[in-house]
C-alpha cells in the first residue's frame, strides 16, 4: 500500500511538472490584438503571431502582446498664430499600429510607442499648421485647419508605423488679451449699429414731417384757391356740414332733451 501511494505521488508530481511545462509553452492573444516574439538567441522575430493559443519555447521564448485597436487620445498644444496671438488647442486622435510593422515599433520605439511619438509629432505639426493662419481665420477656416492638421499629422504619422483613423480639434481657445479685444470690438460694432439705427430713424421721421407739412401746405393752399374762387360759399357749407355732425351725436345722447326755441315748456315733475 505504502508503495502505491508513493508511486500516485510520483505520478501526480510527475503530471504536475509536465502541465506546468506545458502552461509555460502555451500564451493566448485576445480579438484585436497581435503579439510579437522575443527569443532570447535570435532577438525579435519578424513573424506577427495573430489571435488565438500559441506554442512558444519556455525561458527562449517570450511574446509581447499589443493592442490594434483604434484608441483615443488627447493632446493639448499652446501655440502661436500668425498675428503671434497665443492658441491653446485640444487635438483628439484616433490611432492604432501598422500590424505589419509591430515588430520595427517594439524594437525602434517600445511598447509605450504613443506615449513617445505622438505627443512629440502632434505639437510639432500643429505649431506648423497654426503658424500660417491668423487668429480671425482659426475661427472662420477651422474646417481648413482642421483637415491641414489631419493631412500633416497623417503623413507624419505613417513614417512611426501609426495609422490615424481620425484626427479632430476639439477645443479652441485663444489668450486673455485677444479675448477682450474681440469683446471690445463687438461692444463698439453693436452701438455702431445701434447709433446708425437712431439716425436713421430720425431722418425717415424727418421726410414724415416734411410730406406732412407738404401736405398741409398743398391742402391751405386749396382751400385758398377755393374762397378766392366760391367766396364764403365754402365756409358757410362746412358749418352746415359741422352742425349736421354736432346734432347727429347730441341724437344719440340720452341725457340731451330738446326744447321748442320761444315757448315755455311745463316740465311734470313727480311730487
Amino acid at each position: 500500500m505504502a508503495k502505491l501511494f508513493e508511486s500516485i505521488g510520483k505520478l501526480g508530481l510527475a503530471l504536475a511538472i509536465g502541465g506546468g511545462v506545458v502552461n509555460s509553452a502555451l500564451f493566448n492573444v485576445d480579438a484585436g490584438h497581435r503579439a510579437v516574439i522575443f527569443d532570447r538567441f535570435r532577438g525579435v522575430q519578424e513573424e506577427v503571431v495573430g489571435e488565438g493559443t500559441h506554442f512558444l519555447i519556455p525561458w527562449v521564448q517570450k511574446p509581447i502582446v499589443f493592442d490594434c485597436r483604434s484608441r483615443p487620445r488627447n493632446v493639448p498644444v499652446i501655440t502661436g498664430s500668425k498675428d503671434l496671438q497665443n492658441v491653446n488647442i485640444t487635438l483628439r486622435i484616433l490611432f492604432r499600429p501598422v500590424t505589419s510593422q509591430l515588430p520595427r515599433i517594439f524594437t525602434s520605439i517600445g511598447e509605450d510607442y504613443d506615449e513617445r511619438v505622438l505627443p512629440s509629432i502632434t505639437t510639432e505639426v500643429l505649431k506648423a499648421v497654426v503658424a500660417r493662419f491668423d487668429a480671425g481665420e482659426l475661427i472662420t477656416q477651422r474646417e481648413l485647419v482642421s483637415r491641414q492638421v489631419s493631412e500633416d499629422l497623417t503623413e507624419r504619422a505613417s513614417t512611426f508605423g501609426l495609422i490615424l483613423d481620425d484626427v479632430s480639434l476639439t477645443h479652441l481657445t485663444f489668450g486673455k488679451e485677444f479675448t477682450e479685444a474681440v469683446e471690445m470690438k463687438q461692444v463698439a460694432q453693436q452701438e455702431a449699429e445701434r447709433a446708425r439705427f437712431v439716425v436713421e430713424k430720425a431722418e425717415q421721421q424727418k421726410q414724415a414731417a416734411i410730406i406732412s407739412a407738404e401736405g398741409d401746405s398743398q391742402a391751405a393752399l386749396l382751400i385758398a384757391n377755393s374762397l378766392m374762387e366760391a367766396g364764403d360759399g365754402l365756409v358757410e357749407l362746412r358749418k352746415l356740414e359741422a352742425a349736421e355732425d354736432i346734432a347727429f351725436q347730441l341724437a344719440r345722447s340720452r341725457n340731451v332733451t330738446y326744447l321748442p326755441s320761444g315757448q315755455g315748456t311745463l316740465l311734470q315733475l313727480p311730487q
